[in-house]
């Protein structure tokens, strides 16, 4: 069981073991690998514990990120364990962290993708294990750069498979692969 408030490095440590062991240990993600081996991804960590908080944040961490050259930090992991643990008021924020996207003019240039320890796909009931592919130690932003994107998309011959291909590898490893992994809440098991 995970820290309900974490130091910044217990939960940068949970999040960079999650992602090795469960990202790219079970290929969700395929573009993750590169920029994980070259040192281009930034942990940072919100201790933000009401959205407003976390708004300022992901405003403040979306224009560092475009103040970095890709070479050096490509994609951000916004970890945010003090707000938003509860997965609906979750998705409600998303909504809110779209129009920072418009309103900052950052629409084409930066997206948000989103991970939660209690992600749930629309119409799958809590316990599917294929919701685990957006399953993280706790609630992340992920901030990624429309243009990096687009050029690992282009080399990826059938970027539109992934989506199918991680629901495959979820259901094949089940539950308690899910559980081996140790990567944080496992599905039927509560926290």
């Amino acid at each position: 069981m995970l820290p309900d408030h974490p130091s910044h490095q217990e939960a940068i440590v949970a999040t960079r073991h999650w992602l090795e062991r469960a990202v790219i240990g079970l290929n969700l993600c395929p573009f993750a690998k590169g920029v994980h081996s070259k040192g281009q991804v930034r942990y940072a960590v919100s201790d933000a514990i009401d959205e407003e908080g976390l708004l300022a944040d992901l405003e403040r961490e979306l224009h560092a990120l475009l103040a970095m050259a890709p070479e050096e930090i490509d994609t951000t992991l916004l970890i945010h364990p003090r707000v938003l643990n509860d997965f609906d008021d979750y998705v409600a924020f998303l909504d809110l962290v779209n129009v920072v996207l418009r309103t900052q003019q950052l629409e084409g240039v930066l997206q948000v993708a989103s991970f939660h320890p209690d992600y749930a796909f629309a119409g799958t009931d809590a316990d599917d294990i294929t919701n685990c592919t957006n399953r993280a130690p706790f609630p992340t932003l992920h901030l990624l750069r429309e243009a990096s994107l687009d050029r690992a998309v282009a080399a990826f011959p059938d970027a539109a498979s992934i989506y199918e291909r991680n629901m495959q590898t979820l259901r094949e490893l089940g539950s308690e692969g899910w559980q081996a992994l140790g990567v944080g809440v496992t599905p039927g098991k509560g926290r």
